[in-house]
């Protein structure tokens, strides 16, 4: 029982913390690359590209555990039946 509450508690925080992760690293990266635009505007190009690469790259990473997300999600059992169960072992442990 123990192992279904802490699967449903890393389904349900896993992907929101790695979505602001992520959002706080993609913007990072872009304020980086803006201030390295500003102080050397003849290396613009090659800044812009290195920035879309790096957010690709962060972007991957959300996508990854998206993805696992949606592979835990299919490892919950019904709700009825986790329910039922810990009725059983409340009213077990209350005699």
């Amino acid at each position: 029982m123990v192992y279904f509450m802490a699967l449903a508690l890393a389904v349900g925080f896993g992907v929101p913390v790695a979505v602001l992760s992520a959002a706080l690293g993609q913007g990072k990266a872009a304020a980086a690359a803006l201030e390295g635009m500003a102080r050397q505007p003849e290396q613009t190009g090659n800044l812009q590209i290195n920035m879309i690469i790096a957010l690709a790259f962060i972007e991957s990473l959300v996508i990854f555990s998206l993805l696992v997300f949606l592979m835990m999600r299919g490892n919950l059992p019904d709700t009825g039946k986790v329910m039922s169960a810990v009725q059983s072992a409340a009213t077990s442990l209350a005699k």
